[in-house]
């Protein structure tokens, strides 16, 4: 299995800062939750693990290598991404679309072969879309549609996936189902998630990002903290371990925090 270490990362996006000094690892195997408000940098993040963006500072490791010496086809073999963005798949069946996943294993003239299919076939199985193979994925749900890009990025074999977002849009039920299906692959993951009730019910550990600093990570219930829910997501809750094992988020009775009028009250004050 698959470590990710990153270390001292800072992005810049048309000269202006997103991520800075960022440092976290993920251990093989498991599945990590990248959390934070809107534009905390956390979708950059995960472009720079797989190479579409590059740091000004800092680096991010795959097993010890640095993906910066790796080529564009190299890191693509060992890194999987499921985007929020699943344009431009609609034309296309179930099974041509996880095809697409064998690419960097392609050069300009080869074949699909044996391993290829053994390898979509595979990607298929595992995400319980081998009776939907020769479906289009535009008549496909939206929880499907999903399960097709994981597929995907399966079918690459790799040996890390990062995940944004992928249980946007989708029923209670579907996004459920489809954290459940990322935790049994075994594959080490780095996930966004928008939903904190989804995160510290599915993920190993949480990475909390503000203003594209790491200001919190490990556990979940050491990373969310009642005061990192006040501070960064600005609500009064509690994370709690239920008698089911599950670490499930409880709200007070009055759920905003007032962050703003204790500030300017404070300033006042002075």
């Amino acid at each position: 299995m698959t470590r990710l270490d990153i270390a001292g990362l800072a992005v810049d996006l048309a000269g202006v800062p997103v991520l800075r000094d960022v440092n976290l690892a993920v251990d093989p195997g498991s599945v990590v939750g990248l959390v934070g408000p809107n534009g905390s940098g956390k979708s950059t993040l995960l472009r720079t693990i797989y190479k579409s963006v590059r740091p000004v500072a800092g680096a991010v490791f795959i097993d010890g290598d640095d993906v910066r010496t790796l080529s564009a086809r190299a890191a693509a073999r060992r890194t999987g991404a499921v985007l929020q963005d699943s344009a431009g798949t609609g034309g296309l069946t179930v099974s041509e679309t996880v095809a697409l996943g064998r690419n960097p294993h392609h050069g300009l003239l080869t074949r699909e072969s044996t391993s290829d299919r053994e390898a979509i076939a595979e990607a298929l199985a595992r995400t319980g879309m081998t009776p939907f193979a020769e479906r289009l994925v535009n008549s496909l749900s939206g929880g499907e549609r999903q399960r097709v890009l994981l597929a995907r990025a399966l079918a690459q074999r790799p040996r890390l996936l990062v995940l944004d977002e992928v249980t946007n849009h989708l029923d209670v039920r579907a996004r459920f189902e489809l954290l459940e299906l990322v935790r049994g692959l075994g594959v080490t993951t780095l996930a966004v998630l928008h939903e904190l009730d989804l995160a510290v019910r599915c993920c190993d550990r949480l990475v909390v990002l503000d203003q594209g600093r790491v200001v919190a990570a490990g556990p979940v219930l050491d990373a969310l903290t009642s005061e990192v829910l006040h501070d960064v997501f600005g609500v009064h809750a509690t994370t709690i371990r239920h008698e089911d094992g599950v670490v499930r988020i409880t709200y007070g009775a009055q759920p905003l925090a007032t962050r703003d009028r204790v500030a300017a009250a404070a300033a006042t004050a002075e």
